[in-house]
């Protein structure tokens, strides 16, 4: 694995040279920030309101459909260049016939893009700093806070690992992006599927199972349910198995 730290020096380099990623963080970050200030206003108007078990970091992280909405505008661009823009100009040839292991240049490749990810969520730490300078007995849970980031590294790694898989099975990006957004997509809608089936049903559970939107829930009150773990465990390391043996097969023909 020697050859995985100039490829995912590459790649951090080609992804930030780009005016794309820039772009993709202003957005990010400028969305989540409005989508912070929003909540906390909402809490100091209307706490009598609001349910007592709820507060501003779960409400944040786990009841709001807006985390998820960015996170669908998010990985797709991210990742559609990974594999199918280098196909398309010819510069896969290159790296293909150099000394580099198939695996070495998926985990590379997949490497940057979660670091670009975890870079760009970095920022917001600073409204935990600002929710428990804010709260007149100074109380912030911060296991609760840890979970939740825990919840969103989950997702996240997960779906760059479903964005790389796809860049990795076609020459566009344009189809790469399409299609990373249909699987989450189709994801998120079994997800929503729990609150109109009935308990009980094999269907419900099927749809409790890949719910996002409850994992979130559970990470934002403190729950990490080992459940939870093996889904998106599963979710990472199946699509970069299939991104190995596709690069795999362009290598031997």
């Amino acid at each position: 694995m020697t050859s995985f730290w100039p490829i995912y020096k590459r790649e951090m380099f080609a992804f930030f040279v780009t005016p794309l990623a820039w772009v993709l963080i202003v957005v990010f970050l400028f969305t989540q920030g409005m989508h912070f200030y929003l909540l906390v206003d909402q809490f100091a108007h209307n706490a009598a309101e609001l349910g007592g078990d709820e507060t501003p970091l779960s409400a944040f992280f786990g009841n709001t459909v807006l985390l998820y909405m960015v996170l669908f505008v998010l990985v797709p661009p991210m990742t559609m260049r990974l594999f199918a823009e280098e196909r398309r100009s010819g510069t896969i040839e290159s790296l293909m016939t150099a000394p580099v292991s198939s695996a070495a240049v998926v985990l590379a490749k997949y490497a940057a893009a979660l670091t670009t990810y975890v870079a760009m969520w970095l920022p917001t730490v600073l409204y935990l700093v600002i929710l428990r300078r804010a709260d007149p007995d100074g109380q912030l849970d911060w296991r609760a806070a840890a979970s939740a980031y825990l919840g969103v590294l989950l997702v996240g790694a997960g779906y760059l690992a479903v964005g790389l898989c796809a860049s990795a099975l076609t020459r566009s990006q344009f189809l790469a992006m399409l299609f990373t957004a249909l699987v989450l997509l189709t994801l998120f809608i079994l997800g929503v599927g729990e609150f109109v089936t009935s308990d009980g049903t094999l269907l419900h559970d099927l749809c409790a199972h890949v719910s996002v939107w409850a994992h979130m829930n559970d990470f934002a009150s403190g729950l990490v349910d080992s459940r939870h773990l093996v889904f998106y465990g599963t979710m990472i390391a199946l699509p970069l198995f299939v991104a190995t043996r596709a690069v795999d097969a362009w290598r031997w023909g």
